[in-house]
């Protein structure tokens, strides 16, 4: 799965449930510009 089906998934399943993304940002304890650029496609988590 790429990064854009990824972030398509997120964004259904966030928005499945009535969420902001400001809200699932708060619950996952990142902030709502890292959910916007995951929901786009633009960002992954470094492989350290």
């Amino acid at each position: 799965m790429d990064a854009k089906n990824v972030g398509k998934r997120i964004a259904e399943l966030r928005k499945g449930k009535g969420w902001t993304q400001r809200q699932l940002a708060d619950r996952l304890h990142v902030t709502d510009k890292a959910v916007s650029k995951w929901e786009r496609g633009v960002s992954q988590t470094k492989g350290y």
